[in-house]
């Protein structure tokens, strides 16, 4: 299975360990969390514009998406119902 992140970015779902929302407010431990992955340049920003709504964690970096984390959840979530599974 293939998530759509945005902007011509497809990752396959079984990399995904989390989809966070990140529009204010964020959370100072969500915060630390996007300084480290900038700092390990590990940080992908599929947004062209500032709109930043949704971190996706995988398995070996992060993803900044600017489409919601629920849209993204109701994507995977599809899929997993489809008969294939997140893990």
């Amino acid at each position: 299975m293939y998530i759509h992140l945005g902007n011509d970015v497809v990752i396959s779902g079984t990399n995904i360990i989390a989809i966070l929302n990140i529009e204010e407010p964020v959370s100072a431990d969500l915060k630390d969390i996007l300084e480290m992955a900038d700092i390990d340049k590990k940080m992908v920003t599929i947004s062209v514009s500032d709109k930043k709504k949704s971190l996706i964690i995988c398995d070996d970096r992060y993803y900044v998406s600017p489409i919601s984390s629920t849209t993204l959840y109701k994507r995977a979530l599809h899929f997993s119902q489809g008969g294939l599974s997140l893990e």
